[in-house]
């Protein structure tokens, strides 16, 4: 049987669909990490931004009190980058990505360091509860480790952020903690095979469908290793339309190419512009250098006209300010405006 072709606009609406930018659904705080395959937070605000952009009714508090109780875990996850996740998912997303992470920082890092060493330190300096980024840093400083292998403590080490650090009153998120004491270990404990296949039905039920490279790009893996993981599942098969190989989890909603997109307000380092989800083309290309522009530390945050990154937006002096990157219809500027506005009374609720 032939294989479906999917057309660019088709490919937008299925990940806007998942990712949850079609319509607000009616979801609690865990419930739409899961979804959407986590939220990417380096800056922990933007984890506040994505859910009030994905959820009918959200308010602050909700996720604040989600990760407070523990129902939303901060941590490193895929591509070494801090992810707000579920406790279902923090232990198998971990697991599937642990070895690649370590592998990938060796290459990187260059260091004979026995890793193991440190760790067995580390969690010493835990034991009796969370610490701050520079006291760990101080600790490991006065046992005599070199500053490079702090970025490889979150790797051989499971870390996760302790609220109320991390969270939008507390935005900057420096106190560490086990993740053993925080989250609990499920028994039996994940293999690597699980999870893998596990995170890649998550990455599909999120961002689907997807190319192989696609899955490779966001888990942090190679290509060889992704492909191997997709020969053990069972998966649906379609073609874009200049013939590159695309795989999906089976019943994942497809909407048609016009369905309406609203307009949205995404925050920084949203996953949904980055390469993984290029074919998706909601960041146009032409845009992408204003949006990750070398000089800056973070993106920018963007909005979405029609599905597609239509410019930045900045909360200042009370308001949340709009710069279209082009001129925009009437009815779409009406809409940004509109929008902008229930996001400037969301940063002051």
């Amino acid at each position: 049987m032939a294989e479906s072709v999917l057309s660019p606009l088709e490919l937008n609406r299925a990940v806007l669909a998942r990712q949850l930018l079609l319509e607000r659904a009616e979801l609690s705080p865990e419930q739409a990490v899961e979804q959407v395959a986590g939220l990417q937070t380096q800056y922990a605000p933007s984890g506040y931004i994505g859910l009030w952009s994905r959820l009918a009714g959200f308010r602050r508090h909700a996720l604040t009190e989600a990760l407070l109780a523990g129902r939303v875990v901060q941590a490193w996850a895929m591509r070494c980058t801090i992810h707000m996740v579920s406790p279902a998912d923090y232990w198998p997303f971990t697991a599937a990505v642990r070895q690649a992470r370590r592998e990938w920082w060796r290459r990187a890092h260059k260091s004979d360091v026995d890793m193991a060493a440190v760790a067995t330190a580390v969690r010493g300096y835990l034991v009796d509860g969370p610490l701050k980024q520079a006291e760990i840093q101080k600790q490991l400083a006065a046992a005599g480790y070199p500053r490079v292998v702090w970025p490889g403590v979150q790797l051989w080490v499971d870390l996760v952020r302790v609220p109320p650090a991390g969270t939008w009153d507390t935005p900057r998120a420096h106190v560490y903690g086990l993740a053993e004491q925080a989250v609990t270990v499920p028994e039996p404990a994940p293999t690597e095979e699980r999870s893998a296949e596990f995170l890649v039905a998550r990455y599909l039920r999120g961002f689907g469908p997807a190319a192989p490279a696609d899955i490779a790009s966001f888990c942090g893996w190679n290509i060889t290793a992704t492909r191997a993981v997709l020969a053990r599942m069972q998966l649906c098969r379609f073609r874009t339309e200049t013939g590159g190989e695309l795989v999906d989890v089976p019943d994942a909603p497809l909407p048609p190419a016009d369905t309406p997109a609203p307009v949205r307000f995404l925050g920084q380092w949203d996953a949904n512009l980055l390469v993984h989800a290029r074919r998706a083309q909601i960041l146009p290309e032409e845009y992408r250098p204003r949006v990750f522009a070398r000089n800056i530390p973070q993106s920018v945050p963007t909005f979405l006209v029609d599905g597609q990154v239509a410019g930045t937006w900045r909360y200042t002096d009370g308001e949340v300010r709009c710069e279209p990157f082009q001129p925009l219809e009437r009815h779409a500027a009406r809409e940004v405006e509109s929008e902008a506005a229930r996001l400037a009374a969301f940063h002051v609720e």
